[in-house]
Parts: structure tokens; sequence; C-alpha cells
């Protein structure tokens, strides 16, 4: 069975970006590293405000951070 969700690339982003880490991540956008690592495991999602300084942070579009698609269900 399918379902639509949101995923992300952060664990990607934070990884290219010189192996940031999630608390370094988590202080410039104003979250907890648990909040961060909530996101990357696709627990919690973002609201817009944070989604858009995530994507500031990395200097990437919110599309390429987020994108909303079809995913198998376990």
């Amino acid at each position: 069975m399918t379902r639509t969700a949101i995923v992300n690339q952060i664990r990607r982003l934070r990884f290219d970006a010189d192996e940031m880490t999630q608390s370094d991540l988590a202080d410039a956008i104003g979250v907890t590293r648990q909040t961060i690592a909530s996101m990357e495991k696709g627990k919690y999602s973002p609201s817009l405000d944070v989604a858009f300084r995530i994507a500031a942070v990395f200097g990437v579009p919110l599309e390429e951070v987020f994108q909303y698609q079809a995913v198998e269900q376990k």
C-alpha cells in the first residue's frame, strides 16, 4: 500500500555541508537537536517558517530540502 508523505534531504544536506551536526543546524535555525533528528526520521514535519530557515542555511530552494511523494507503507 502506498501513501503520500513529506520526505526530506536534511541528513544529506548536512553531510554535504562539511558534515554539519544536528546540533549546529538546530542552533542555526532556533530549534532543538531532537527536532532535527525527528525531522530526519520523518516523524515530524516542520512549520513553513522552519522549513524556509533550513533551506536558507543550506542556500538551496525549499524543494531541494522537502518533497511530497508517494512512499510504501510497511
